[in-house]
């Protein structure tokens, strides 16, 4: 058996292999879609094909949509060629229980994948006539929050973005510049409203991602290549909306037991490819079951029932205080928790740390014990049931793929928003005190350990890249390990009083005294990591 669109008339073959098939007239959805397309997404990798493009597939199934959505990448051409193009854009989506079944199904609600690069001429051509179409109502995205960069941490335009504000519409390269002058297009063609919805996990996305068109405008617009009205059009949120949204699902790379399950049950060219630009990818997307996205409700031009596809669909303030809720409380912190103490310990993934009682007890104080007193309650969503799945089902399950390794990348950029929020709370409430924390600081002294770049056992350990690494490790040269006393004040004041690492002066709120007492701790001797966790959670 092989995925493509023959397999919709070996249904009984299929369903022998265990494999769900969609529940619609596959060629009539893509002939409806290719000829007046309603949704257009950037961005071809997993989250969408496991995600999103599901939500679209159960509207289809319910009866409540007759169209799919049409794909573009504009950074990894072989994603099309040679993931979506050999499988007639289906894919074929493998649920990750924590029980260790599998529940697969085919994801057949892409109509067809574009290269959306200038080299590719006739793929331009038919997404320029997609978003000339009237009925257009949304292009979405998960391109990840690099996609939408302009500039490099310096604050400086990166080359191939000068060199787009230069060439214009007609020869640019980068997302943001096509997209642009993809609206343009809309723009020349009537200008009817749209929604342009990024769907990345990151903070604030929708404002992301209309700073960076409106750039590109602004740059185009004085170089003469677009006209006022147009930048005009672009400006106005009544015609063209940036609806902020919040994402949450896991969808690891593709992970051997899988490929083997899937071959031994029949199914053909289920092998994963390496891209040109090192994208590692296979014709199957394996994928936890939990999954939530919220999507501020500002569409123009109409959109999906995506509240049926069990979309939260709500307004702004709302989808803010959802992700404050994500990030600040009930996952992210765990994660970076389970990241640094995994690290140090030796553990090879995040569903094995979930075993061990001590990391339970840490992930469970941070979160329940002095995470929930202050979390943010978005109200559509329960904070204690949501992270009540995060602690009993998500981290556990140990067939999601996940290593403490790679959640510990950039940890410098995301202790000020996972922890040091909490503190900023606590600081502000009367009735609480910052210094009564005592798992926050844990994993904040953890964390120095960790920088080290030495683990519990005393041997050399690499540390994930992050933009601060060599900084703070030039800081912490004369900490070692055995010698407690290496870790003083005139080393730490530095580090603990940065409010740009913890949001605030660890001094002022009365943390530092301890998480340099859980820091000389952990620095004892070898096993010491392990026995301050067995102390103190």
């Amino acid at each position: 058996m092989k995925l493509n669109r023959n397999a919709l008339t070996q249904r009984a073959s299929w369903t022998a292999a265990g494999v769900k098939l969609p529940d619609f007239d596959w060629d009539a959805m893509c002939s409806r879609t290719l000829a007046e397309p309603v949704w257009i997404h950037f961005g071809a990798g997993n989250i969408f094909r496991g995600f999103i493009a599901k939500l679209q597939q159960e509207l289809l199934e319910q009866g409540l949509a007759d169209r799919g959505i049409l794909a573009a990448d504009t950074f990894d051409y072989d994603i099309i060629d040679k993931i979506y193009d050999p499988q007639d854009s289906m894919t074929l989506l493998v649920s990750l229980l924590p029980d260790g079944s599998m529940k697969k199904e085919v994801v057949a609600s892409i109509a067809k994948g574009f290269r959306a690069g200038k080299q590719f001429p006739r793929d331009l051509e038919a997404l320029k006539a997609a978003f000339r179409c009237p009925g257009l109502q949304m292009i979405s995205f998960t391109i990840t929050e690099k996609g939408y960069a302009l500039k490099n941490m310096a604050g400086e335009f990166f080359p191939f973005v000068l060199a787009d504000f230069e060439k214009g519409p007609e020869d640019c390269v980068h997302a943001m510049s096509l997209v642009t002058s993809l609206l343009y297009e809309r723009f020349l063609g009537g200008g009817r409203p749209l929604a342009v919805v990024s769907m990345d996990n990151c903070s604030h996305n929708g404002e992301k991602l209309r700073s960076s068109i409106l750039t590109v405008t602004e740059k185009w617009l004085e170089k003469g290549y677009v006209t006022k009205e147009f930048a005009a059009w672009v400006a106005d949120e009544t015609t063209v909306s940036f609806p902020w949204s919040m994402i949450d699902k896991i969808t690891p790379r593709p992970a051997k037991v899988v490929e083997e399950a899937l071959a031994a049950a029949g199914i053909q060219d289920m092998a994963p490819v390496i891209t040109s630009k090192n994208t590692f990818i296979a014709p199957f997307v394996n994928a936890e079951a939990p999954q939530y996205l919220v999507i501020e409700d500002r569409f123009p031009n109409g959109r999906p029932p995506l509240e049926k596809a069990g979309v939260y669909m709500t307004d702004r303030d709302t989808v803010n205080n959802t992700e404050k809720m994500k990030v600040t409380t009930c996952l992210n912190p765990l994660h970076t928790a389970l990241a640094v103490y995994g690290c140090l310990l030796g553990y090879g993934s995040i569903a094995a740390e979930m075993q061990d009682p001590r990391l339970t007890a840490l992930v469970k104080g941070v979160g329940y014990t002095e995470g929930l007193p202050v979390v943010v309650d978005p109200k559509i969503l329960s904070p204690r049931d949501f992270i009540d799945e995060v602690v009993q089902q998500r981290l556990p399950n140990p067939f999601i793929p996940d290593t403490p390794q790679r959640i510990a990348t950039d940890t410098s950029q995301k202790i000020p928003i996972r922890f040091g929020e909490t503190i900023k709370s606590y600081a502000a409430r009367e009735d609480l005190d910052p210094a009564s924390l005592t798992y926050v600081p844990l994993v904040l002294a953890g964390w120095l350990r960790y920088l080290l770049g030495v683990d519990d056992g005393g041997k050399e350990m690499a540390c994930s890249s992050d933009p601060m690494l060599a900084t703070l490790q030039e800081q912490l040269a004369g900490v070692a390990l055995g010698r407690p006393e290496t870790a003083g004040e005139a080393v730490l004041r530095p580090i603990l009083s940065n409010q740009a690492l913890f949001a605030v002066d660890l001094y002022e709120v009365g943390l530092a005294e301890k998480v340099t007492d859980h820091l000389r701790r952990m620095l004892a001797g070898p096993g010491a990591v392990a026995k301050t966790l067995e102390e103190l959670v």
